[in-house]
């Protein structure tokens, strides 16, 4: 989890105080700890986080976890980088970088 948390905002190049919000969802699957975790291990101590469970649809990619991030910063949409980790890529092969 930290590995997405850090490349999105590597790729983004984005800092903690850009960060309004960051909204976790995790496959049924996964359950050993919240996604959220990891992002106040790397510092986002003072950004509201929440964690939900996917829904448990058939034949979905098992073992995924997706973060949606609100941020503020003073670029257009367009310039903003998708971060999908290796089988994930699949989820979204239209905006995947």
């Amino acid at each position: 989890m930290a590995e997405l948390v850090t490349e999105v905002m590597e790729r983004n190049r984005l800092t903690t105080d850009d960060v309004i919000s960051v909204f976790f969802t995790s496959t049924p699957d996964l359950t050993a700890e919240f996604p959220a975790l990891a992002a106040r291990k790397l510092g986002f101590n003072d950004v509201p986080l929440i964690c939900a469970s996917e829904i448990d649809v058939p034949g979905a990619l098992p073992r995924v976890v997706r973060l949606m991030a609100h941020v503020e910063v003073d670029r257009p949409r367009e310039e903003i980088q998708h971060v999908y980790l290796r089988g994930a890529v699949a989820l979204r092969v239209d905006i995947a970088q």
